[in-house]
């Protein structure tokens, strides 16, 4: 269950005078067409129409695997052409079937992200896989259900300071106080301009993210930035 503190340091963070800025300059909201982003992370969600749109939201592509690596991860080759071609691949896309793509974190049953559940299940097929860590098995999800499975990596794990369960407590966060946390969140997004095709959870992610990640670089937190 997530700690009172927990919640109050998301809203700490988000509510900062840098959130706004470091938001909208990671998404390059004034960005010009056909110009590389300075963030190649903000096109994770929008690449190739995004991973969790129809036709393909329980399948994963060599789009996909292209998405993660604007996240500083890369899905090696052999563990690639199974999640394209072999059975991992099936077995994946049966998992994804049981996981709803249209459920925003905030409005989960916990019983949707604990142990046992498919998204569960996922994560651990995913993390069973030579050259799958932890970070690379959680962008590569957060890209098929990105309203419902958070990227999580060492600077965001350092931030938030190594829950025990990550996904439960960033599910009760948002979801505390009648949504107000998941309003704070769609209301920082929009304020900047950011598209509304960029989930609440991943503009937490981003928001975390960027509070923390020169400082992780500088004094050397612990695991690579990811």
């Amino acid at each position: 269950m997530a700690s009172v503190g927990f919640a109050d340091r998301l809203r700490a963070l988000l509510s900062t005078a840098d959130a706004a800025t470091d938001l909208g300059r990671y998404f390059d909201v004034d960005e010009l067409e056909g110009v590389t982003p300075a963030f190649t992370g903000s096109r994770f969600e929008h690449l190739d129409g995004g991973g969790d749109r129809a036709g393909i939201a329980n399948t994963v592509t060599a789009a996909d695997l292209i998405a993660v690596q604007t996240l500083s991860v890369q899905v090696p080759p052999a563990a690639g052409l199974a999640l394209l071609e072999g059975r991992l691949a099936r077995e994946l896309s049966a998992l994804l079937r049981q996981i709803p793509a249209d459920t925003d974190m905030a409005n989960a049953e916990p019983a949707l992200l604990g142990p046992g559940s498919p998204a569960d299940r996922a994560w651990r097929l995913l993390k069973g896989q030579k050259g799958l860590g932890w970070v690379t098995t959680n962008k590569l999800l957060a890209r098929k259900r990105p309203r419902l499975l958070p990227v999580y990596d060492h600077v965001v794990r350092c931030v938030v300071g190594h829950p025990g369960s990550f996904w439960l407590s960033l599910r009760e966060a948002p979801a505390a106080d009648g949504s107000a946390l998941h309003e704070q969140l769609l209301s920082l997004r929009d304020g900047v301009g950011v598209p509304a095709t960029v989930s609440a959870l991943r503009t937490c992610d981003v928001v975390l993210w960027t509070s923390h990640v020169a400082d992780h670089k500088r004094k050397g937190c612990g695991g690579v930035p990811g």
